[in-house]
């Protein structure tokens, strides 16, 4: 995190799947720190001291929690439009913006990655790729703009006539 305030504090605890008096303890705070910062959110930025203590208990987290940190924290950013998320990700020079739809995309690099459930190697061109996962308006959106035949998502597709 490039700066940590209530509101990140508050998703790193959900994403650890931690009592406010558990991640307190990791953390190394009073417990009754926890529910000020979380209710606080992004009005409170945190001490240097707070910040370097979450950096170390994320870098420590498991991939599973690094992860569902990171689903949360763009989450919002895709749904709610978060400016401070956003503005974090195009001061990454491997953003730009879709010149058709304005959605923020990364670039993925060149390079083997492993592919399949047998993990062979497959060499990939460089690609851009959205960076916030494309929701069911935006699909909507791309349909009509196009023309585009709708993608058939089984039982629970629309089945209206034309």
């Amino acid at each position: 995190m490039t700066r940590w305030t209530g509101h990140e504090a508050g998703l790193l605890r959900k994403a650890m799947r931690l009592t406010g008096k558990a991640f307190a303890g990791l953390v190394g705070v009073n417990p009754r720190q926890i529910p000020r910062w979380e209710s606080r959110g992004e009005t409170l930025e945190l001490s240097l001291a707070n910040q370097a203590a979450l950096d170390t208990v994320l870098s420590q987290a498991t991939r599973e929690v690094q992860q569902r940190f990171a689903s949360l924290l763009t989450e919002r950013a895709a749904f709610e439009h978060d400016e401070r998320a956003e503005e974090l990700l195009r001061r990454d020079s491997r953003t730009s913006r879709h010149p058709g739809d304005g959605k923020l995309m990364t670039l993925i690099e060149e390079g083997i990655y492993l592919s399949g459930a047998e993990n062979r190697s497959v060499w990939l061109d460089a690609y851009l790729i959205d960076v916030y996962p494309t929701t069911n308006e935006d699909y909507g959106k791309f349909v009509e703009a196009t023309g585009h035949r709708p993608h058939d998502t089984g039982p629970a597709a629309d089945t209206r006539s034309s």
